[in-house]
């Protein structure tokens, strides 16, 4: 099997997983969201600390601490990625698994916007007409619910701006994840210590599969993460694009399929205009990498100037 095939089952298991990802975490109640996240961060945090031991790997801890900077940017991207989990969680729990759905769906859209407005990048003609589509499509969904879909937006926001920040710093999967979640351990640790002083914790109380669930909590987050870090290093960016539409069509078809949550028709109407701004966003994307390949075969076949004949 060649790199790139490796690559591409990487990506596809990593995105299979996060699709899946509703069921599992169905399975975690009855415990709430925010005990629910506060596991997942600590069981993340032993589980990757176990995996950087066996790989003998703890010196970027030194680097980390010698640039204020880079841990400022890893805190705000912990506080981002808890926003993120615990609002996926909570939609998941609150049987609005097609909401989190339509937050992934919507998430290439406003990653291109933030380029827009934070890194100052122009966009291309039928890059604003995908936005403007997406635009459209969360009025009609607004309409639908009666309200804004803010399960949708807080995790397409969270994720994006997540990504932006992470785009900007250099550490490898393994230890970002580390870090991360080593920032949000203190405040999990101090808030599960609290639910059982008070006697309210479920973890432990409810059976034993629930509190094995609960522990790998943390292998299920780590897992997907570095597959899909070993996707981005083999998989060419146009592939790993795609790819991630794997992750909220699952999560749609759950949502419809196993938990039967409605699909109206406005709301489908709204996912229908999702998609159709994802087909121009993704068209968009790869007529521009093959226009790109093409530019850079013609100036590679360019002769330059010791090459020529002399004359």
């Amino acid at each position: 099997m060649s790199d790139e095939r490796r690559g591409y089952l990487y990506g596809l298991t990593a995105y299979t997983m996060w699709g899946f990802f509703p069921i599992y975490f169905k399975l975690l109640r009855p415990a709430p969201p925010l005990e629910i996240l506060a596991h997942r961060v600590l069981w993340s945090v032993v589980f990757v600390a176990l995996l950087l031991s066996a790989m003998r790997n703890w010196r970027f801890l030194s680097r980390l601490l010698r640039t204020p900077r880079l841990l400022g940017g890893i805190t705000l991207a912990a506080i981002l990625l808890a926003v993120n989990w615990g609002t996926y969680i909570y939609g998941v729990n609150s049987s609005r698994v097609v909401e989190t759905a339509l937050g992934y769906f919507i998430t290439p859209l406003l990653v291109v916007l933030l380029g827009v407005t934070v890194l100052r990048e122009r966009l291309r003609a039928l890059q604003w007409v995908a936005v403007g589509i997406g635009v459209l499509a969360v009025a009609i969904l607004t309409l639908d619910y009666g309200r804004l879909p803010y399960i949708a937006l807080t995790l397409a926001v969270s994720f994006g701006c997540y990504g932006l920040i992470k785009k900007r710093m250099s550490l490898p999967p393994a230890e970002g994840a580390f870090v991360e979640s080593g920032v949000l351990a203190l405040p999990a640790l101090a808030y599960l210590t609290w639910l059982n002083l008070s006697g309210s914790a479920d973890f432990g109380h409810v059976s034993v599969t629930h509190t094995v669930l609960m522990m790998l909590s943390g292998v299920a987050t780590a897992v997907p993460l570095l597959l899909f870090a070993a996707a981005a290093n083999r998989v060419p960016l146009v592939g790993l694009g795609i790819l991630q539409y794997v992750a909220p069509i699952l999560q749609l078809a759950v949502g419809l399929l196993i938990y039967h949550e409605p699909m109206p028709a406005a709301r489908l109407a709204g996912f229908g205009l999702v998609w159709l701004a994802l087909i121009v966003f993704t068209v968009d994307g790869i007529r521009s990498a093959r226009t790109a390949a093409r530019n850079r075969a013609a100036a590679a076949a360019e002769p330059t100037l010791e090459a020529l004949p002399a004359r």
